[in-house]
């Protein structure tokens, strides 16, 4: 599906990073990034262009293609990784910011992956995410029909509960990425960092 959608000379979600990751990226501590589901390059570019040493895997060759297209006309280094994100390792105690912009996975696939995000950041690193949730329904405006993709603040803090919620927000707001995300989108928004577990000495 990812090949044949971005088999094309325009960039399927445009070029421009995400909005709420362009807002809000100072809160990533400066080292490397990893961007899930990169897809063309629009955000990994941006982080790049921010200082970032910025990692991309996605599982498609033909959106990565574009994506070291996109660096190039930027300036910018990208690793970009062609891995499915079912097999992909993550590492441990690697990453000092995760990004995933609307990576719409299976929730059965979405609930390992969280476990090893929780793992693989550093401490303080933090996660940053846009996803879109079931009300998006009501839009068609992106994120396809399947409520199982989607997400909301309830399966977000039950799924990676050993990280620390700093934003964590349910809205509508004008999403315009693209030919494929343009329009009211039902969103959430997260930004959520690792802490130390404390542990008490009785």
């Amino acid at each position: 599906m990812w090949d044949e959608r971005y088999n094309s000379e325009v960039y399927a979600y445009g070029t421009e990073p995400n909005e709420f990751l362009e807002q809000n990226f100072c809160c990533i501590p400066k080292g490397k990034i990893l961007s899930l589901a990169e897809g063309e390059g629009r955000n990994a570019v941006f982080l790049a262009q921010k200082g970032y040493s910025v990692t991309a895997v996605d599982s498609s060759i033909v959106g990565l293609t574009k994506a070291k297209k996109l660096a190039k006309e930027n300036n910018v280094t990208l690793e970009l990784i062609h891995a499915d994100l079912k097999d992909y390792d993550l590492g441990v105690d690697k990453w000092d910011g995760i990004i995933s912009i609307f990576n719409p996975l299976p929730s059965e696939l979405r609930k390992k992956l969280y476990k090893n995000i929780e793992k693989s950041l550093k401490v303080n690193g933090v996660f940053l995410l846009e996803a879109y949730t079931p009300d998006q329904l009501q839009h068609g405006t992106g994120g396809g029909n399947s409520v199982d993709v989607m997400q909301s603040k309830q399966t977000l803090t039950s799924e990676l509960s050993k990280l620390h919620f700093k934003h964590l927000l349910e809205v509508e707001r004008n999403v315009v990425e693209g030919l494929y995300h343009t329009g009211i989108g039902a969103v959430v928004q997260a930004i959520a960092t690792k802490k130390i577990n404390k542990r008490v000495t009785l």
